[in-house]
């Protein structure tokens, strides 16, 4: 295979004889083909397609070894010798409260300012910013009055922070950044991305500013970002601010992410400005005054596959940045790879016809690749598992760490619909649709090793194993995830394939139906005229052919429930703690954003406690568990756009 980095053409060319379709879609009976987006075509090393058979790989099989397993068990001994000597100077005699500190005390260090080229202008003129990786910029955003909407202890945590620091006067002023948080040195990052599938060029923090990075007392590294805080160089011809409305959105779903078990960034606050932002929301030509807000978001990294793009696409002396920036992303955050040794015999053959080996020992870039992938692929299976969509997976929207970052439109699955997107913008092709979020993640990660291969830092062999480690990848934890959700010790294909058709006919609540699964009984002698029972709340109006249809599908389950042999309560237990009964609807979201734009802030607290606890079945709160309101099928409310 031979990529070519070009914002005109695809970014696959294939050359080679022996080419093999890969296509992520046979876990949804009726995804749709976006004419912007046909099915991927790449090449896979192992001669077969990629299938989701109830026979996994065979783990003993060096094309199933995952660098992630084999380098593990480096990552507990890659403590960083910078980090350790900044963290060896932090004043002991500044901690309080049992270890926790002050805004003052925090431990800032800013690593990315000082190792990698910044511009050297610091104004907020909107402009291209050439060999570069960052603009010191300081917050802008014009406030009056500002006030703490919502908080998170648990983030606060993350950074020795003692949460009584949120109950400051001048808490709001510092992270709306009307006022400086001392020991910070805000910086916008540039970068550049393909979006719905066509190179865009340079975009950058448009509206996020970076504070720096904080050092805790385990040397982890967070850094800290005020989304909505005011003009970068990268606004081009928007204000730099946020409105209330998808800042709340932000801040709940990061946090309702996170406790669902899935790899996110965070928000430590959100604040309220106290002036108002203009936005169309629809883009009808009707835009509205509406209230300011500014998010601090929370992350090891906030670099993404767009912050390399950039650079690799300007060429020159640009591509040494593409190495320099993966250096550092590979000494702070991926240092067992920096670790690894010829000894860890990390060589795979191709499968081509030259039996080709790609040794990830020798290339650290490669080894680096795979593990991106292989963490972009488990995130997106985990999306899949709790019927997530993102709604803009444009490359600069794809963090480096395997995170969900950047939340614009997104949505839950309420009536299980493959071709499901919350995006407005993406309707007409529907390329981000829940169905097709498999394959533009790894859409995605062939941009990103073709902005390796660019810069020199990975050969096509390498680039092609990255993306079949993908592949793999994604189906094993996939496979995995739906078997656990199912209760089943193994994956039954022809089980999953049919439910998740019998979902799509019915518009079935994908949440619920999986939440009440677990009632049934592992007893093949019940009655067939009652065997849909325990699902009668989830399977809503359905007619006698469909009940047939379900009774068939729920005798077959009963089979494999019996052959397994774990009782219904341990089942029960298991599958209630894989299967949320709450997640982040739409609708909540708006109840919430409608009760703040009042001044009341009280529901999105409250929503936030409910999402913090998504496996308990927390009584008195299961009205947060219920189907959406014919209400919130208005527009604005289950399809909003990127307006912000």
């Amino acid at each position: 295979m031979r990529f070519h980095f070009s914002p005109k053409t695809p970014l696959f060319s294939l050359s080679s004889s022996s080419i093999t379709s890969l296509s992520l879609r046979p876990f949804l009976p009726s995804a749709p083909k976006s004419p912007f987006y046909p099915s991927i075509a790449c090449h896979v090393s192992t001669g077969g397609n990629l299938r989701m058979d109830s026979t996994s790989p065979d783990p003993s099989s060096s094309s199933s070894v995952s660098v992630d397993s084999v380098a593990d068990g480096l990552k507990n001994q890659s403590l960083r010798e910078h980090d350790i000597s900044n963290n060896n100077n932090m004043n002991n005699e500044n901690k309080k409260n049992n270890g926790k500190l002050s805004l003052e005390d925090l431990n800032w260090d800013h690593s990315f300012v000082r190792e990698l080229p910044g511009d050297p202008r610091s104004d907020s003129i909107p402009r291209q910013v050439f060999h570069a990786c960052y603009t010191k910029v300081l917050p802008s955003a014009e406030v009056e009055n500002p006030k703490l909407v919502a908080w998170s202890d648990s983030v606060a945590d993350l950074l020795d922070l003692d949460p009584k620091e949120f109950e400051r006067p001048d808490f709001p002023l510092k992270f709306s950044g009307a006022s400086p948080l001392a020991g910070a040195v805000p910086y916008a990052q540039c970068y550049g991305g393909h979006q719905f599938g066509t190179w865009a060029g340079q975009l950058g923090d448009g509206r996020a500013i970076t504070l720096g990075e904080i050092m805790n007392s385990k040397l982890e590294r967070w850094e800290l970002q005020l989304k909505g805080a005011g003009k970068t160089p990268y606004s081009r011809f928007a204000d730099g601010l946020a409105v209330l409305r998808s800042s709340i959105r932000e801040y709940l779903c990061s946090e309702a992410m996170h406790f669902l078990g899935i790899p996110t960034t965070r928000a430590l606050c959100l604040v309220t400005t106290g002036k108002f932002v203009t936005r169309d929301m629809f883009y009808d030509g009707n835009p509205k005054d509406e209230p300011g807000a500014v998010v601090c978001r929370v992350s090891q990294s906030f670099l993404r596959f767009g912050s390399f793009q950039i650079h690799a696409s300007r060429g020159g002396e640009d591509l040494g940045i593409v190495r320099s920036l993966a250096d550092y992303a590979i000494r702070h955050h991926f240092p067992h790879i920096e670790n690894m040794s010829k000894s860890e015999s990390l060589s795979f053959s191709t499968g081509d016809n030259d039996q080709s080996v790609v040794d990830l020992t020798s290339n650290k870039y490669a080894a680096w690749t795979v593990e991106i992938a292989e963490r972009t692929a488990s995130l997106v299976a985990r999306w899949q598992g709790v019927g997530f969509t993102h709604g803009v997976l444009n490359t600069d929207n794809m963090s480096i760490l395997g995170l969900t970052i950047d939340y614009g439109p997104f949505g839950f699955l309420d009536a299980f619909d493959p071709s499901y997107t919350p995006n407005v913008t993406d309707l007409p092709g529907r390329r981000y649709c829940f169905a097709n979020q498999p394959d533009i993640g790894l859409w995605n990660i062939a941009q990103f090793a073709s902005t390796l291969m660019t810069a020199n830092l990975i050969s096509d062999q390498e680039a092609n194993y990255a993306m079949e480690r993908y592949g793999t990848k994604f189906m094993d934890d996939y496979q995995a995830i739906l078997s656990q959700k199912l209760g089943l010790q193994k994956y039954n294909k022809q089980l999953v394939n049919k439910l998740l058709s019998n979902l799509a006919v019915d518009k079935v609540d994908y949440t619920n139906f999986f939440r009440a699964l677990s009632n049934i009984k592992a007893d093949p002698s019940i009655p067939g005229d009652e065997l849909l029972v325990p699902l009668k709340a989830v399977l809503l109006d359905i007619g006698k052919e469909r009940k047939e249809a379900w009774t068939s599908w729920v005798q077959s389950y009963i089979q494999e429930l019996v052959a397994s042999g774990i009782s219904d309560e341990e089942r029960k237990a298991s599958m209630n703690s894989v299967n949320p009964k709450y997640v982040l609807r739409n609708y909540l979201c708006q109840s919430a954003i409608d009760a703040a734009e009042m001044g009341d802030f009280v529901e999105v607290r409250r929503l936030l406690k409910v999402m913090e606890r998504p496996y308990d079945e927390q009584p008195r709160m299961e009205k947060y568990a219920r189907l959406p309101p014919a209400w919130a099928y208005r527009p604005g409310v289950c399809m909003l756009s990127c307006s912000s």
